[in-house]
């Protein structure tokens, strides 16, 4: 396809601005990201629940869930990794910019992959939470089953294993699920979220 042939449409009669005003929010990007079995999903479900029932208009964008649809084309190779990142991404800002509170669920791993995350999205409109628990919590817990798959051999470059989990330096916030309940977590969620998305 010659790129010279796609126009996109940029006059649109209605702003953001005016798409907010209508939800009553700011719309925002809110993307956890950890390794697999941190508890990212799990906060991500109870959270729009939470802020379900304060009124505010948000959904859940879970890596598993696109990755059985949107992209279910790729694998976990870091080119299919980024990609993935990347529609995830543009999904997000579109929605963001329509008013809505997205929260992204998904690994993650590298720190150029939430940068890459960071600009597509805009820094104004990005917020990210590292999901924190540690490899060996995780493989505890191993709530799909995917750890023991991986020490079997039928999983390859799994995160944390086969793959580099790079913890962040400086992220917007820190939840460590080792320490915390989930109950506990998503209220300082919750919390952090409502001063970032009031008009």
């Amino acid at each position: 396809m010659n790129p010279k042939n796609i126009h996109p449409v940029n006059d649109l009669l209605l702003r953001r601005e005016d798409k907010e005003i209508l939800t009553g929010q700011k719309g925002k990007v809110f993307w956890f990201y950890g390794l697999s079995g941190s508890g990212k999903s799990t906060l991500a479900i109870q959270l729009e629940k939470k802020l379900h029932l304060a009124k505010i208009h948000s959904l859940v964008l879970d890596g598993d869930n696109l990755r059985s649809s949107l992209n279910k084309d790729l694998g976990f190779s870091d080119t299919d990794r980024e990609e993935n990142i990347r529609r995830v991404s543009d999904v997000a800002k579109i929605l963001s910019e329509n008013g809505l509170l997205v929260i992204a669920s998904l690994i993650t791993p590298k720190q150029k992959f939430r940068e890459m995350a960071q600009s597509i999205i805009g820094k104004d409109s990005f917020r990210d939470i590292f999901i924190k628990a540690s490899f060996q919590k995780c493989k505890d817990r191993d709530v799909k089953g995917l750890y023991a798959k991986a020490n079997a051999g039928e999983i390859k470059d799994f995160t944390g294993k086969g793959s580099n989990f790079e913890e962040p330096e400086c992220p917007w916030l820190t939840i460590n699920t080792e320490n915390d309940e989930p109950e506990e977590s998503v209220k300082k969620i919750f919390d952090s979220i409502l001063k970032e998305i009031k008009l």
